[in-house]
């Protein structure tokens, strides 16, 4: 029996999640969670799965909670509490499915408390990876990728030698505007935006996909991750989501990992590792000879800008990469409240990199102040629209 602390449960990530631990009961249990504003999910949530440990965001809603279950679920708050989840005592794995740079501090308090180590949140790796595989490889903790394409390539990887890696190659659905010129793009809605064509996401990661910033990310993720240069890393727009990442070899061979988009199968893979466990209510399987063709081609740079800053900024390294991050979600938020335009995402997002003179190998103090000066930045530039 996997015991599983699960930050962000009531998300898109955390929704999914809980459907694979409800498929095998025999194997999975949820001990611990936070959930966040959706308070009215996070009732049902508690009443199916009886976790021993809730984290919510505020003292307010924690003693509300308290009032209306019973004494044996303990109740916590704000980033203390999601510490407390992720560190429970109970607890063998955490899936940390929050979104943003608040997943950091509680990734690494599990990994020093030996906690298995389920990532989907990739902000996680881009803000501070050099702290966190750090801290993993001194506590001997194991990190699982959750994220689709890091999943493929870590599948396609087992039982491979490291050397003999040429590069990887991540695919890109395009997002919501993949077949948008940069001038059909000027007037955009929010709406149109998250209409993402092939996967199920939050808004911020939706948004994300539609300005590949989100494959940026990723890009700067697999570095930590499997421990490549970023000339080592490709990325090839596939507008069907089939293959979800590939492995090119120095002898030339490529093995891909292919299948129906569905996140609830790197899911129960980070669960189950090294083993498989079945999964009868997957979408229907995958039949080639009924899709007859799939398509690739190569990102443009300067129809998707957000790609392009990702790799300046993780080339670069120390605090860049984490004031790209801290910048885009501002902006990002920014467009979902209607205040700036969705090219001016880019336009911050390029004004906050140039601003930064980058400290190398910072500390996780100096990220933290990096992180908060970012973000105050651009909330000073959102201000003036």
């Amino acid at each position: 029996m996997k015991k599983i602390s699960l930050l962000g449960a009531t998300g898109s990530i955390g929704q999914q999640t809980l459907e694979v631990i409800e498929q095998h009961p025999e194997k999975l249990e949820l001990v611990a969670m936070s959930i966040g504003e959706n308070i009215d999910l996070g009732r049902k949530i508690i009443q199916k799965f009886s976790p021993k440990l809730v984290s919510v965001m505020t003292k307010e809603t924690c003693d509300k909670l308290k009032n209306e279950f019973s004494s044996d679920i303990t109740f916590v708050y704000g980033n203390d509490g999601l510490v407390e989840v992720a560190t429970y005592k109970d607890s063998t794995i955490v899936l940390n499915a929050v979104v943003g740079s608040v997943g950091l501090l509680p990734t690494l308090k599990a990994i020093e408390a030996k906690k298995s180590i389920a990532l989907a949140n990739k902000e996680t790796l881009v803000t501070a990876g050099h702290l966190v595989m750090d801290a993993a490889r001194v506590h001997n903790v194991s990190i699982l990728p959750v994220d689709s394409e890091h999943s493929a390539i870590f599948q396609c990887l087992q039982g491979e030698n490291e050397k003999n890696i040429d590069k990887i190659i991540l695919t890109a659905s395009g997002g919501s505007f993949r077949d948008k010129t940069r001038e059909e793009l000027k007037n955009v809605t929010v709406e149109a935006a998250l209409n993402h064509p092939n996967w199920s996401m939050g808004a911020k990661i939706t948004i994300d996909s539609a300005t590949m910033m989100n494959k940026g990310l990723e890009v700067i993720e697999a570095h930590w991750l499997f421990g490549l240069p970023y000339e080592k890393i490709d990325v090839l727009l596939h507008k069907e989501s089939i293959i979800h990442s590939m492995v090119e070899f120095h002898d030339g061979s490529v093995i891909a990992q292919l299948g129906t988009p569905d996140m609830k199968v790197p899911i129960q893979y980070a669960f189950s590792f090294p083993d498989r466990y079945p999964m009868p209510s997957t979408k229907e399987r995958l039949h080639l000879w009924e899709i007859g063709r799939l398509h690739f081609s190569k990102p443009d740079f300067d129809r998707f800008k957000c790609l392009g800053y990702a790799f300046h900024a993780g080339g670069i390294g120390g605090t860049l990469p984490t004031v790209l991050n801290a910048a885009n979600e501002e902006a990002v938020a920014g467009f979902l409240k209607r205040k700036i335009s969705f090219l001016e995402i880019e336009n911050i997002i390029e004004n906050a990199l140039e601003k930064h003179v980058t400290i190398k190998e910072p500390s996780l103090e100096v990220i933290r102040q990096v992180d908060e000066e970012t973000r105050l930045y651009v909330q000073t530039l959102l201000a003036r629209k």
